[in-house]
C-alpha cells in the first residue's frame, strides 16, 4: 500500500527532486511549512498519520502511519482561515488536470519560465511546481518569496509568476508574461497580464481564470452557493469526510453568482456575510472601496452582534488617522448606505495566514471584545 511521506525541507531544487522521488515509489506527499516551529511540524505529520519525514538529517520513521490509495499524489493542509486545517488529499489524476488545464489558458509553453515564490506547503505554491513539470518547461523555486529575485529571473526571458494580492505591489509586473492572482479579492486596477483566478485547496488550486472555468470544470449554483465538478476536486479529506457529493459536485462553502455572459463572481464565505438590518452584506465589497481610496491600508470588516441591527458592521484597520465619518463617506460614494461600517477600530496589525488571507473569525473576535459585542 502506498505510504505518506511528509517532506520536511524548504523549497528548492533539492524539494523538487523529493517530491519527484516520492511519486516515482507510488508514495504521496505531505509537505511541511517551514514557517511553523519543528515541533508543530513535526505533530502535523503525526495528525496526518504519516509513515516517515523527509529532512536535511535523512529520513525517520513514524509510529502509526496509515496507507494512503493508489493513485493519491498530495495530503495538502487548508489554509485554516475558518478553524482547525483539514488535509485534503489530491490524486495524480486531480493534480495532472489542473496543470494541464492552466497551462492551456495560459498559453505556457516550453520556453516559459514557471517562478514558484508562495510557500510550497500550500496548493498556491505547490501547483506552480506541478504546472512546470507538465508543461516540460524551465522552474525556478525560491525558499521564500524575495521581490528582488523574482523581479531577476522574470527578466532572464518570458515568465509567469503565481501571488497572492498582496505581494503584487512588490514587483515590477511589466517583468512578466502572466501573473497568477489567487487566495483573495485582486485589486480592481491589477495588471493587464495579471489572471485573477478563483478556486480551493480542495479543488487542487485554480479552477476559474477571470471569472471562466477551465476546461472540463463546471459551476452551478445552489441557494447562492458555488458549486464545482472537475476532474481537480479533491478524493476527499485524510479522515474520510468529504464535501462532494453524490453527483460529484463538490459544496465550496462560498456564494456567488454565474453572470448572464458566463462569468462567475464571488460574493466571499458564506460565514463571512453579515446580515445588518435584513441587509446582507460581504465585507469584501467594503475593503475594496476603502482600499481603491488608501491603498496603502489594511482594511477589514467583519460583523458583530448588536441589538438593534442584528449584526454591526465594524472596520478594522492600521490606519490611525481614519475617523468614521470620512469611512462613511467613502463607503457611501460606492456601495448602498447599509454597506458602511458604525465603528472604526485600529490596531498594529490584521491577523493573517501565512498566505496572506484575513483570519476573519479573530479580527472578530477582537472587536467584540473591544466594543463589548
Amino acid at each position: 500500500m502506498p505510504r505518506l511521506v511528509a517532506i520536511d525541507l524548504p523549497a528548492g531544487p533539492r524539494f523538487v527532486d523529493e517530491l519527484r522521488r516520492i511519486w516515482d515509489l507510488g508514495d504521496t506527499a505531505l509537505v511541511l511549512d517551514q514557517r511553523l516551529e519543528h515541533d508543530q511540524r513535526r505533530r502535523l505529520a503525526l495528525s496526518c498519520r504519516s509513515h516517515a519525514v523527509v529532512s536535511d538529517s535523512g529520513s525517520s520513521d513514524l509510529d502509526d502511519g496509515e496507507p494512503t490509495l493508489d493513485g493519491d499524489a498530495l495530503v495538502v493542509p487548508t489554509s485554516g482561515t475558518t478553524g482547525t486545517p483539514k488535509a485534503v488529499v489530491l490524486t495524480h489524476d486531480a493534480v495532472r488536470a489542473s496543470a494541464v488545464a492552466s497551462n492551456e489558458s495560459l498559453g505556457t509553453d516550453r520556453g516559459d519560465c514557471w517562478i514558484a515564490c508562495l510557500p510550497v506547503s500550500h496548493v498556491g505554491g505547490l501547483s506552480v511546481i506541478t504546472r512546470a513539470l507538465a508543461a516540460g518547461c524551465r522552474l525556478e523555486v525560491l525558499p521564500r518569496f524575495d521581490a528582488e529575485a523574482v523581479d531577476r529571473i522574470a527578466r532572464l526571458g518570458p515568465s509567469m509568476v503565481s501571488l497572492v494580492p498582496t505581494l503584487l505591489p512588490r514587483i515590477d509586473p511589466t517583468a512578466f508574461r502572466r501573473i497568477l492572482l489567487g487566495g483573495g479579492r485582486p485589486p480592481t486596477d491589477r495588471p493587464s497580464n495579471s489572471v485573477a483566478t478563483y478556486g480551493l485547496t480542495e479543488t487542487g488550486s485554480g479552477v476559474v481564470h477571470d471569472g471562466r472555468p477551465l476546461r472540463d470544470v463546471e459551476l452551478r449554483i445552489v441557494d447562492d452557493e458555488i458549486l464545482v465538478r472537475s476532474p481537480m476536486n479533491m478524493r476527499g479529506y485524510r479522515d474520510g469526510s468529504t464535501i462532494v457529493d453524490e453527483e460529484g459536485w463538490l459544496h465550496t462553502g462560498d456564494e456567488g453568482r454565474i453572470e448572464t455572459d458566463g462569468r462567475l463572481t464571488v460574493f466571499g464565505r458564506r460565514g463571512d456575510c453579515v446580515n445588518t438590518g435584513g441587509e446582507k452584506v460581504w465585507p469584501e465589497m467594503i475593503e475594496s472601496v476603502l482600499t481603491r481610496w488608501r491603498p496603502t491600508g489594511a482594511f477589514c470588516v467583519v460583523g458583530i452582534p448588536d441589538e438593534t441591527w442584528g449584526q454591526r458592521l465594524v472596520l478594522v484597520t492600521d490606519q490611525n488617522d481614519v475617523d468614521i465619518d470620512t469611512v462613511t463617506e467613502v463607503v457611501r460614494a460606492s456601495l448602498p448606505p447599509w454597506c458602511a461600517p458604525k465603528n472604526v477600530l485600529t490596531t498594529d496589525s490584521i491577523p493573517r495566514t501565512s498566505i496572506g488571507k484575513i483570519r476573519r473569525r479573530e479580527v472578530a473576535l477582537l472587536a467584540s471584545a473591544r466594543l463589548g459585542g
